[in-house]
């Protein structure tokens, strides 16, 4: 069986409140920019939401997914940006081996 590359598959949803308009928009270019030049990974998906929250103003709802060494680092990122839920990393090594992710 040959190695991957990056072997965890990491997904989360990320949501960043207090936002206007123009900033929650602006997010997921920020995030995928930051991930990109930070950290070692590929597949890295980031696509992004506006509405109002619960009190009016703007609400930015992120769903990010990146294969990765290190998600713990990119989990530690999200959270610096956002509230962030949804959390899942498998193990895509031991899927590939017939495992439970």
């Amino acid at each position: 069986m040959e190695d991957l590359e990056f072997r965890y598959d990491t997904q989360l949803l990320l949501d960043k409140y207090g936002l206007d308009e123009d900033e929650a928009d602006d997010l997921v270019d920020e995030i995928r920019d930051h991930i990109i030049d930070t950290f070692n990974g590929d597949c890295l998906l980031v696509a992004g939401d506006t509405g109002e929250d619960e009190v009016g103003g703007e609400k930015a709802t992120i769903k990010l997914h990146y294969h990765t060494n290190e998600p713990w680092l990119v989990l530690e990122y999200c959270r610096s940006v956002g509230e962030i839920y949804d959390i899942v990393v498998e193990d895509m090594q031991r899927q590939s081996a017939g495992l439970k992710g």
